[in-house]
Order: C-alpha cells, then structure tokens, then sequence
C-alpha cells in the first residue's frame, strides 16, 4: 500500500487565521503535498473567491500545474443558505482541469468519495 500526503486547504474557518498569517507554513504544507483537497463554503461566496488564490499558490510551489487537485464546496446540508451554486463550482473546476465534489462534512455526505477520488 502507498502512502500519500494529502493537504486539506480551506478558504476559512478554523486554522485558516494561522495558514493565513504564517506564509511560510502554507510554502512547507503545499511544498511537500502531493494531493490538494481546496474546500470552500456553499453558504459563502467569499470563501469561493478566496480559493482561487490558493491554486496559483500551489502552482506557484509546486512549479507546475498539473498538481493533483479536488475541489470542493462544502455545506451541501444548508441548501437554504446556498450562496455558490453547484454550476459555479463545476465551470471552476473544468477550468482547472480538476474533479469537482459537493460535500457536507456535518452529515458526511460524499466525504468517503472525496479522500477516494484524490489517491
């Protein structure tokens, strides 16, 4: 069996104050990933911009753009509060050429088929 260094980088909520002030972290943790999990939050349009800086980071490292990347909008359990629809997401990730997935990590919907999809 392989093993993997996945990152999980999300464009809020908790941690993301520390990524966010310690650059030099994020360089390390993308550095030495070899798979990119980048979330963000149905219910915030904000979070959905803020992801696209995280993959010119990556490519920026990694120095290459054919980096093993998903893609995920989290909170799919709060529809009603939906704020980044479902077609927004999929055009990003054809754009960037990567698997696209809703998720809910409260309900744990497709979180088994996300870890899946990346290795």
């Amino acid at each position: 069996m392989r093993e993997y260094k996945v990152v999980v980088l999300d464009s809020g909520g908790v941690g993301i104050s520390a990524l966010t002030q310690f650059a030099s972290m994020r360089d390390l943790y993308i550095k030495n990933g070899q798979g990119f999990i980048l979330v963000y939050s149905l219910v915030n349009q904000q979070s959905f911009q803020d992801i696209k800086p995280m993959r010119d980071q990556i490519i920026r490292v990694k120095r290459y753009e054919s980096v093993p990347v998903i893609l995920v909008g989290n909170k799919v359990d709060q529809e009603g509060e939906r704020e980044v629809s479902c077609g927004e997401g999929q055009a990003l990730a054809e754009d960037w050429g990567c698997p696209f997935l809703e998720t809910s990590a409260k309900s744990k919907t497709t979180v088994d088929e996300l870890f899946t999809e990346i290795v």
